[in-house]
């Protein structure tokens, strides 16, 4: 990877690079990579053979890495120095160096995907969502047999506490990953042809009705916050009073088919009372003198005492659980350089986002959705350890590289802009023509 400085190259125009056979290589890779982030009940999962494998491929061609994702790489590497320098005398702790490996590949994930969307944004952009929403096909279709114990069998392996899993270890994990598919069903709904919006509104009751089954209080809050970014965003930034009429519309048609698809999952009992259990916000664990918030506050007194912090995986020697929380972990696991550093990316990567979804390019639509994505990760971590979720690290990826791209669109003043009314309106759409 070399540092490269912005150039007139224009990043949104795929239609060349798409027709060269190595484009078109990388860009089903990409497919791949999306597609397999369904899949991670098994370590090493298809995820991490895929994206070594496209990093691989795209290096040998040439891989750029431009001064606006200088912050990021510098801010990530100090992330990981301090769980380093944090672990150097805990290696031979079970599991220790594979979660210092680990930190260190995710943040170079992040890096590739910020790297490749900076340079050739629409199509790879395009390659990856679709692989995406195919993988939220498949975690969904998974999760709901599971659940409703259509393989008897399988039980074991798709569901946890009565909970749908799917393809993942935890419900948890399963909730948050199907978020960003659900944000780009939702885009080809509010802004497709109506075969488009009839697909996409499909495409979120097969999501909604998954997250609704993992029974994940945290997906459940989040999915309806990201929506709802997507749809401001998408009001906000449109040109077209029609396109606002139809979010409105949309959004309240939307609500009351939520309603009433809820109400007919909750007529099955034995969702009913998962749902009624889940749906409280007094659990055992996390209420109490050693619950999860009280954790929350005696892991940040704790963290002011310890400025190299206590090393990757110690907290539950100190607690009763893990911190459930990725900001403290931060400070817990690499001390206060790695959390500096850490709160330091989330609030530039919230802010740098913001600010690209915001500018009208033939990107701003999926950088809206990006960020809504990004965003609910941000905010679910305050309650959650999302430090090792691959998802997380592709849309930090995503994020900076359409931060890159949107300013040098911006910067060049080039046509691409001036035809961002021209563009596909939803990412979605971009991905029919596969990843090639």
């Amino acid at each position: 990877m070399i540092l490269a400085q912005p150039s007139a190259h224009d990043p949104i125009r795929p239609s060349r690079r798409a027709a060269l056979p190595a484009e078109r290589i990388r860009l089903a890779l990409l497919w791949l990579t999306g597609a397999s982030g369904a899949i991670v009940f098994v370590e090493p999962s298809p995820y991490e053979f895929f994206s070594f494998l496209a990093i691989v491929v795209f290096a040998a061609g040439g891989l750029a890495l431009r001064l606006q994702l200088v912050p990021p790489a510098v801010l990530l590497a100090l992330i990981n120095v301090g769980y380093s320098l944090s672990a150097s005398t805990l290696l031979g702790e079970n599991g220790v160096l594979m979660w210092i490996l680990t930190s260190w590949y995710l943040a170079v994930t992040a890096l590739f995907f910020a790297a490749i969307v900076a340079e050739n944004g629409q199509a790879r952009l395009a390659a990856l969502a679709r692989g995406c929403l195919i993988g939220g096909v498949i975690a969904s279709l998974v999760a709901i047999v599971g659940y409703f114990r259509i393989f008897p069998s399988a039980n074991e392996l798709l569901l946890l506490y009565d909970r749908a899993r799917g393809t993942f270890k935890d419900p948890n994990v399963l909730g948050a990953f199907l978020i960003f598919p659900a944000l780009l069903a939702l885009q080809r709904a509010i802004t497709g042809r109506f075969r488009e919006a009839l697909g996409g509104m499909l495409l979120m009751a097969l999501f909604g009705a998954a997250i609704l089954l993992s029974f994940s209080r945290a997906a459940w809050g989040e999915v309806v916050f990201a929506s709802l970014i997507v749809l401001i965003l998408t009001f906000v930034t449109t040109h077209s009073p029609a396109q606002r009429l139809r979010i409105v519309l949309f959004a309240a048609a939307g609500a009351a088919l939520i309603v009433a698809f809820i109400a007919a999952l909750l007529s099955i009992d034995v969702v009913a009372q998962l749902f009624k259990e889940r749906a409280s916000l007094s659990q055992s664990y996390d209420v109490g003198e050693r619950g999860r918030f009280a954790r929350h506050a005696l892991g940040a007194l704790l963290a002011l005492d310890v400025p190299l912090g206590i090393g990757p995986l110690q907290f539950s020697k100190y607690f009763p659980e893990d911190p459930h929380n990725s900001y403290l972990n931060a400070f817990m696991s690499g001390g206060w350089l790695a959390g500096a550093s850490y709160l330091s990316l989330v609030l530039l990567t919230l802010v740098y986002g913001l600010k690209a979804a915001l500018l009208r390019t033939p990107l701003q639509p999926m950088a809206i959705v990006v960020y809504a994505g990004y965003a609910s990760v941000a905010t679910e971590s305050a309650i959650i350890d999302s430090d090792h979720w691959r998802h997380a690290f592709m849309l930090l990826g995503l994020q900076w590289g359409l931060i890159a791209a949107t300013r040098e669109l911006v910067r060049g003043g080039n046509t691409a802009v001036a035809a961002a009314g021209r563009a596909p309106s939803s990412p979605a759409l971009a991905c029919r023509a596969g990843p090639a």
